[in-house]
């Protein structure tokens, strides 16, 4: 058994390469950058930009789209994101498929092209992360389908001929198809262990959420709570510590991304917000504690991949705030940063499981930045909790193991919470409608 369970267990490089492929840069929120991705490359195949688009969308990527802005537009919603991807957009890009927003006419000419976009919803869609995008130009027609990652291309089809298909596995919370195994405790080693030069690239990503925070502070973007936050400091309201430091830095960042600062953001499991959940707060713990660049490397790094464990049972969007399992990221690698043990870091997850376990997702919005606002209160105090040795009891959702414990927030944010997914888009299309 022991032999077995060796054999199954991820290596230090297979962390490396997950850490690696979850931490990447995008420009705005992901799901409207899916649907550009998907109209970039119909535009790419068609060899010029589409004289109609219709995109067809799961119900996640719909109320996610809905109301978030787009950036350097001024405008929000998933038509325009389209319209700008068929007209400037590059596949090449990734998740910063927009980057060329700006350039020429290019938003002049996606507005021109609005008139010929519809996007609506896709019946029973395979994935909760799905966006078909079909494209004409003349006599041409082409079909392009991410699905289950925002950069996930699953299909490219010209006239009834496919060019390209990815086979595309649906569950992957099946014990067959998960392959070597992340642990609370694997990665806890691994974090300890690694070389840290292996792992010095999460730098990038503190330093761009960093700059897109400073963003938020110099302008009036979205709700402005990270701006509002500072203020009340400055005017002796609030006092300069270590949460309110994180909140202003994480706040801000979510109020200039919602509200389409075109400045990119280092994403955590294909969502800005997590990552912006993910990095800052560890940053400023770091800051605080004066903790050594080889110790806020090593921080960064458990933040993620403790995120990226959790999100393995949940699948990149639910019904569920992903800002909780930012935040249990963000509050393990606070322990870490004030000395605490594996036993404490234990206890910091599963007070944060206790806690805000139910925090739905109403789509991508400038209001994200107030669910920014409780994931990283909760974390810091999650760790401060913990490094008293104040534990949640085995009660409720949690239980003894913390593996269990995971796996029961993902049933949760899956199946337990289907219906409340219908519920809130169902309301969100409705008060749109009115």
């Amino acid at each position: 058994m022991i032999k077995e369970e060796k054999m199954n267990q991820v290596t230090d490089q297979q962390i490396i390469e997950i850490l690696r492929k979850e931490a990447v840069p995008a420009l705005g929120c992901t799901e409207p950058v899916a649907c550009a991705l998907a109209c970039a490359k119909c535009k790419e195949v068609l060899g010029g930009v589409p004289e109609h688009l219709d995109v067809l969308v799961s119900g996640n990527i719909y109320k996610n789209g809905m109301g978030v802005g787009i950036p350097g537009t001024g405008m929000v919603g998933l038509p325009i994101a389209a319209a700008l991807g068929a007209v400037c957009g590059k596949s090449e890009y990734g998740l910063e498929v927009l980057k060329d927003v700006a350039e020429g006419d290019n938003l002049q000419r996606a507005k021109d092209l609005l008139e010929h976009v519809t996007v609506s919803l896709k019946e029973n869609a395979p994935d909760k992360l799905y966006a078909e995008a079909l494209a004409t130009r003349g006599n041409d027609r082409v079909k392009v389908i991410i699905a289950h990652t925002h950069t996930n291309i699953i299909l490219v089809e010209k006239n009834g001929e496919e060019l390209f298909r990815r086979e595309f596995q649906l569950d992957v919370t099946k014990p067959e198809t998960k392959g070597p195994e992340l642990s609370v405790k694997r990665i806890w080693d691994f974090v300890h262990d690694v070389d840290v030069k292996d792992v010095e690239f999460v730098l990038v990503g503190a330093e761009m959420n960093k700059a897109i925070s400073a963003e938020g502070l110099r302008s009036e973007y979205g709700l402005q709570i990270g701006k509002t936050l500072k203020e009340n400091i400055d005017k002796g309201l609030l006092e300069d510590d270590l949460l309110n430091r994180t909140l202003i830095r994480a706040t801000a960042a979510s109020d200039a991304r919602m509200d389409g600062c075109p400045k990119p953001v280092m994403t955590n499991s294909g969502s800005g917000n997590q990552g912006i959940t993910v990095y800052l707060p560890v940053v400023v713990a770091a800051e605080t504690f004066g903790a050594s660049r080889e110790q806020m490397i090593r921080a960064l790094a458990l933040s993620n991949l403790i995120a990226v464990h959790i999100h393995h049972y949940m699948g990149h969007l639910s019904a569920l705030c992903g800002i909780l399992i930012a935040g249990t990221g963000a509050a393990s690698a606070i322990t870490y940063l004030m000395g605490g043990t594996y036993e404490n870091m234990v206890n910091t997850i599963k007070t944060m499981c206790s806690n805000l376990t139910g925090m739905m997702c109403d789509g991508a919005k400038q209001g994200c930045a107030l669910k920014v606002y409780s994931g990283v209160s909760a974390a810091v105090q999650a760790a401060l909790l913990s490094m008293r040795g104040i534990k949640t009891n085995n009660d409720g959702i949690v239980e003894e193991d913390i593996e269990r414990t995971i796996r029961n927030v993902g049933l949760i944010g899956t199946k337990g919470m289907e219906e409340t997914d219908k519920t809130i888009l169902n309301i969100m299309c409705n008060k749109n409608m009115k």
